[in-house]
């Protein structure tokens, strides 16, 4: 049987369109209009750094009393407060997480921008003590007409029976149900604001007196923001203050990460190199073919972290996230060299040029899917393990890893993400890509 031949522009039309790719990944294409950056592709300098990397904290809060009866809508209230809390620092750029499960609220955030003395510890501290929640007068902070869990039961989100619309149920103990009474028969007309700490979350307008004690709150929008709304009252009525685990609080330094992130990129790119020369002096032909697949390979990992296309958004690549991709990187020196040994052992056979080439992918392939497919396996795991309960994957797997228990930790989910798109570009390009443009390269005579 004669193997079935691949013409020769095969290998110019991959090896453009690697080249493209990895210019665009590398660099990215945008325009400006005046002051406005137009992105069409993203590039490396798009990627979100970690904060191991930009600097930042990272903290894990638990309740100080373990008594307690803690609900699920507890923990969300409690990471609604502390989403405030960062938004009211002008702090944006962060990330908490609510484990049910252990009753604990991760929270990651980068350094103040600008500041080299950001006191981290104090900012930790100041996040977790109990939020203020008030019901004042007219837009008055100071003209207070109920205040946190001695007035404020609860607030559940509902949907309003007759109008269809998201609304917000409010159920006030017994001396809150007085006061508010007596209030909201004083301001029919009138709006009643309700505050978190210093910042204003809502301000309804009363439309009658309330004196049963059960208030609904209108006009608040979709169904996210009536949650929302009801999950900031509900945290300035929690009956326990959120204290940090010292064990777990983890503070970078910007200086730090950003030499560290150096130094690998250094590094990384001199193996890459010396990798890339010891192959084409081994290999010859087959090296550079291999040499070019490699390139692809970090070219569309370095794609999947930056949001390549306009309009999606940066995966944090964390310094582990970076040793992931090199990790990928030798995993596909790994397959291109067996796959060039068993072509090498199919010439010795006196085979033909195309022969030996499909012959020693064919005899090579066995072994380069079960050591990548043990990595995929390994990459899910972590991610599962380490994840989010958001993450697709943490929930697959959440039924075993729930006898673990939660160990949200973003760094080494990083290198699990990173490792796996890493070795999902290495079977395109280490076996696909790689055997096409070595057929394809063949047929033409030098």
């Amino acid at each position: 049987m004669k193997s079935k031949r691949v013409a020769r522009p095969v290998f110019f039309i991959i090896f453009a369109l690697i080249l493209a790719l990895a210019f665009t990944a590398f660099f990215g294409i945008e325009d400006y209009y005046g002051d406005t950056r137009k992105i069409y592709f993203k590039g490396a300098k798009d990627i979100r750094w970690g904060i191991d990397i930009s600097g930042g904290v990272e903290a894990v809060f638990s309740p100080d009393k373990q008594d307690v009866d803690i609900t699920d809508d507890d923990m969300d209230a409690a990471k609604a407060i502390i989403e405030t809390r960062l938004v009211n620092k002008n702090i944006t750029d962060y990330e908490v997480f609510a484990d049910t499960r252990n009753h604990q609220i991760i929270v990651r955030f980068p350094w103040a921008a600008d500041e080299s003395d950001f006191d981290a510890q104090a900012a930790v501290k100041e996040l977790g003590e109990t939020a203020l929640l008030t019901f004042c007068r007219n837009e008055d902070s100071n003209d207070i007409i109920l205040q946190g869990s001695e007035d404020i039961k609860t607030a559940i989100p509902t949907v309003d029976q007759q109008t269809g619309s998201s609304v917000v149920q409010l159920r006030l103990t017994s001396a809150g149900k007085e006061k508010f009474a007596t209030a909201t028969a004083e301001l029919v007309g009138q709006k009643i604001s309700i505050w978190m700490d210093s910042q204003e979350i809502s301000a309804p307008t009363v439309n009658e007196a309330i004196t049963d004690g059960d208030a609904i709150i209108t006009g608040i929008g979709d169904a996210d923001a009536a949650k929302e709304l009801a999950d900031k009252i509900n945290a300035g009525s929690l009956p326990f203050t959120l204290t940090v685990d010292e064990s777990k609080l983890q503070i970078i330094s910007p200086s730090l990460g950003s030499d560290a992130l150096s130094v690998m990129v250094i590094a990384g790119s001199i193996a890459f190199g010396v990798i890339c020369l010891l192959m084409i002096i081994r290999y010859r032909l087959h090296g550079v073919i291999a040499s070019i697949a490699l390139l692809g390979q970090l070219a569309g990992s370095i794609a999947c972290i930056s949001g390549y296309f306009n309009g999606t958004s940066s995966f944090t690549l964390t310094i582990p996230g970076i040793a992931g991709i090199i990790l990928s990187i030798g995993v596909g020196v790994d397959c291109n060299v067996i796959a060039a040994e068993r072509i090498r052992d199919e010439f010795k056979k006196g085979k033909t040029i195309d022969g030996a080439i499909d012959a020693g992918f064919k005899n090579s392939l066995s072994a380069v899917i079960d050591g990548n497919m043990t990595i995929v396996i390994v990459s899910l795991v972590l991610m599962g393990a380490f994840g989010t309960d958001e993450n697709v994957i943490a929930k697959l797997l959440s039924p075993i890893m729930s006898i673990f228990g939660s160990s949200i930790t973003g760094s080494i989910y990083s290198f699990g993400y990173t490792l796996l798109i890493g070795v999902i570009f290495n079977l395109i390009m280490g076996v696909l890509a790689s055997k096409y443009t070595l057929k394809s390269i063949s047929q033409i005579k030098f």
